[in-house]
Formats: structure tokens, C-alpha cells, sequence
């Protein structure tokens, strides 16, 4: 049984402060899928790391202390991938791929476009060329799991408000359909797939003790390619870690 974690965790240097360290030795995943390290390759803690037996692959945004990926493993990959080969994407580090044997584990930070409508216009570019990324990709790479920031609630189900949220970035109409259609292509929103239930989040705002009040938004996922269903065990959202203004997302798959 592989144990692969998601966590965005909003700058690792000060998630490390706040115990990530800790954290990891105590969950002890095979796999941890890391984003918004917000840090260049020599800043991350990778000896750190070592010591607990994780090999770290990182890779980083253009301008400092923004955006940025990382995969930690226990097990070699056999392949790491950095970044799309797009040149807009890759200057903010937003996708790093291991490969293990015939699976593929893909760590992957979609942008945000809660900025303004520059940035809601580059997500739905990215959105689309990430798909078509994806695609290609299956075609050599056909068992993938897809961790990582989608910034996309995908169901009302998703989000604590789902009717004063439904002009916000990251529950728009045309985002929630995007999201459909990626799932249709052939992936599984592994914790939806086991778990039905409402109030389950994996990201609260700052602002109005949202998180003590469980008012917050899933937009971390493990996707799964619907070729490995059978092997998805488990699935959890783990939030009583509290390193990041996200919290970690569980997987649990026979592979």
C-alpha cells in the first residue's frame, strides 16, 4: 500500500516553522506532493528531509519566494519530470512528475485567479493547455495521479457558501465545468470517490476565523486515472495539521 499526501503549504520555510517537520515524521507518507514551497532549491530543507529517509525533487518559480513544487519520496523515482516544457508555466514552477515503474505521481500548483481578471484569464488558459498537457501525456504515461492546488471547488458540496461564492474565482461556472470535463476524460477525484460527505475542506481563508468554523473550500485533490480504480483504498483530509492556511489530503492506493 503507497501512502501519497497533497499538501500546499503556503511558503515551506515557514511551514517548517510551524512544525511541518514534525508533522511529516508523525504521518510518515511514501509520497508527499508539495506545493507553493515559495522557495528556491537551496532554501528547501532537504537534509532535513534525508534524515527521514525522503529523497526531495523540487522545482522552482523564476521570482523568488513565490509559487514553486516539490515531490518527497522514500522510494528513487526512476524519472523525474520538471515542469510542462511551456515556457510561461515553467518560470512559475507549477508541475513536477516521478515516475515509479509504470505510475506517474505528479505534484501541481494551478494558479489562482483571485487577483484579478489578468490572472482569472491565465488560469483558464492554463486550465486548457494543462488538459491538453495531460492528454498527450497519457498517451505514454497512461497511470497518473494528479496531486496537488487545482484552486477549483468542483460541486456545491466543495464549499461552504456555495451561493454567495458562485462569482468567486475558483468556484466560477466555467472553472466547475472545466473540472467536469477534465474528470470525463478519464480521472477520479479519489476523496469524492469514497467519501460523500458535506463540510469537508482543505482550505479556509485567514480572515474571520474561517477555519475554527469549518468555513472553507476543497480545492486540493489526488486524481487518479480511472484505469487504477480499483486500487484506491482510502482517502482522508487530515486538518488537524495546521501548517499552511491549506491542509494535507490523503491517498491510500494499491500500487
Amino acid at each position: 500500500m503507497t501512502k501519497i499526501i497533497t499538501y500546499n503549504v503556503n511558503g515551506i520555510r515557514a511551514a517548517v516553522k510551524k512544525g511541518f517537520i514534525e508533522w511529516l515524521e508523525a504521518a510518515a507518507p511514501d509520497v508527499v506532493c508539495i506545493q507553493e514551497t515559495k522557495a528556491q532549491p537551496d532554501q528547501i530543507p532537504v537534509f532535513e528531509f534525508e534524515s527521514m529517509g525522503y529523497r526531495t525533487y523540487s522545482f522552482s518559480a523564476q521570482k523568488k519566494g513565490y509559487s514553486g513544487v516539490a515531490i518527497l519520496t522514500k522510494q528513487v523515482p526512476d524519472h523525474v519530470e520538471y515542469g510542462m516544457g511551456i515556457e510561461k508555466y515553467d518560470f512559475e514552477g507549477r508541475f513536477i512528475r516521478a515516475d515509479f515503474g509504470d505510475v506517474s505521481v505528479i505534484s501541481v500548483y494551478h494558479p489562482s485567479g483571485s487577483s484579478g481578471d489578468l490572472r482569472q484569464d491565465f488560469k483558464m488558459q492554463w486550465l486548457s493547455d494543462f488538459q491538453d498537457y495531460i492528454t498527450e501525456l497519457r498517451k505514454s504515461r497512461p497511470n497518473l495521479i494528479i496531486s496537488g492546488d487545482y484552486n477549483i471547488c468542483h460541486e456545491a458540496i466543495d464549499i461552504h457558501d456555495p451561493v454567495r461564492n458562485a462569482k468567486s474565482s475558483g468556484f466560477l461556472p466555467e472553472e466547475r465545468e472545466w473540472m467536469t470535463g477534465f474528470l470525463q476524460t478519464g480521472f477520479i477525484d479519489s476523496f469524492r470517490y469514497l467519501n460523500k460527505e458535506p463540510h469537508n475542506y482543505s482550505w479556509w481563508s485567514y480572515r474571520a476565523n474561517a477555519r475554527n468554523n469549518n468555513k472553507g473550500w476543497r480545492i486540493d485533490y489526488n486524481m487518479v486515472s480511472e484505469n487504477m480504480e480499483d486500487k484506491i483504498k482510502r482517502v482522508a483530509i487530515l486538518p488537524e495539521a495546521k501548517q499552511s492556511d491549506h491542509c494535507p489530503v490523503l491517498l491510500e492506493i494499491d500500487i
